[in-house]
């Protein structure tokens, strides 16, 4: 949490890729925990419902976020202090973990069974679950390559980069309460739709102009928002207990490898081609809906085939 307000600090690139890298670290320690608690705690309100809450809260912040840096940069006209404002923002919400830990410290009902490690053993729609959300992770391009794209190619006046990305935010909070919702009523079918709608980001945000650009970035916060919480609930559907939070970990690293791989495959064929960029992208996220359909068909496997 303060390593984005440190940013403020950075006297050179490389700090500043340290202290990102920093954040992300955090970000992978804490989410698999995290996601097992949620999806322990979405059994009695529904797991949609539990994760597009805890999705829209931090899109919430999200969007706050972006605007405070915009508002201090309009102001103060320098980078280190927008980043220093964020520390406040940080020393809340460690003041409220604190808190949390303190009052609650075993919640009631989150208790799991002992966990087991081994990723061996994890039932084959899993598998299938993970190789679709991998190709989904591989297209989806990251907002710093679009907005790069937006002030190198002038497609938007830089001061509304930050005021896209907030939009963008607002647009995926309300997409994880709203598909949260769907998807505790409708199950994991919702997410071929989704996916099949989601891959207009890339041509809305690279091929067009500023309005384009805009309706590329609001879909483009909106699947993000499907990605952390209707795609994360699923996976909690698929696994036993005492494997919640191992299979979370294994969903992340393989999301994350993938999105890592495919951005740079993006960016480099940036460089090269936007066109090719963009089609890349497109076939990349579709290559995910046949195994999205065969997991949708695949029935649920029983406990002891799960154990098995």
């Amino acid at each position: 949490m303060t390593s984005v307000p440190a940013l403020a600090l950075a006297g050179s690139w490389p700090m500043a890729a340290l202290l990102i890298i920093a954040e992300r670290v955090g970000k992978a320690i804490r989410n698999p925990p995290r996601d097992a608690m949620l999806a322990r705690a979405g059994e009695t309100i529904g797991r949609g419902w539990g994760f597009g809450l805890h999705e829209a809260l931090d899109q919430l912040g999200a969007l706050v976020g972006p605007l405070v840096v915009a508002g201090v940069l309009a102001v103060d006209g320098r980078y280190p202090a927008a980043f220093a404002a964020l520390l406040i923002s940080a020393i809340l919400t460690l003041a409220s973990l604190t808190a949390a830990r303190l009052a609650y410290p075993q919640p009631p009902g989150l208790a799991a069974p002992p966990a087991d490690l081994q990723g061996t053993g994890l039932p084959a729609r899993y598998w299938l679950y993970l190789t679709a959300a991998a190709f989904v992770a591989a297209g989806f391009a990251d907002f710093s390559l679009i907005s790069f794209h937006f002030e190198r190619r002038h497609v938007v006046d830089p001061a509304l980069v930050p005021i896209f990305y907030a939009a963008a935010m607002g647009a995926g909070g309300t997409a994880a309460l709203i598909m949260g919702r769907l998807y505790d009523r409708v199950g994991i079918g919702l997410l071929v739709p989704l996916t099949i709608v989601g891959v207009a980001v890339a041509p809305l945000a690279f091929l067009g102009g500023a309005v384009a650009a805009f309706l590329g970035a609001i879909l483009w916060g909106a699947s993000l928002s499907v990605h952390e919480s209707v795609m994360a609930a699923a996976v909690a559907e698929m696994v036993p207990p005492s494997r919640t939070a191992s299979a979370y970990g294994i969903f992340t690293m393989a999301f994350g490898i993938a999105w890592f791989l495919g951005s740079a495959l993006l960016g480099l064929l940036y460089d090269r081609s936007l066109p090719l960029m963009v089609l890349v992208a497109v076939l990349l996220q579709l290559a995910a809906v046949p195994f999205l359909v065969a997991v949708a068909r695949r029935p649920a496997a029983t406990a002891g085939e799960i154990r098995r």
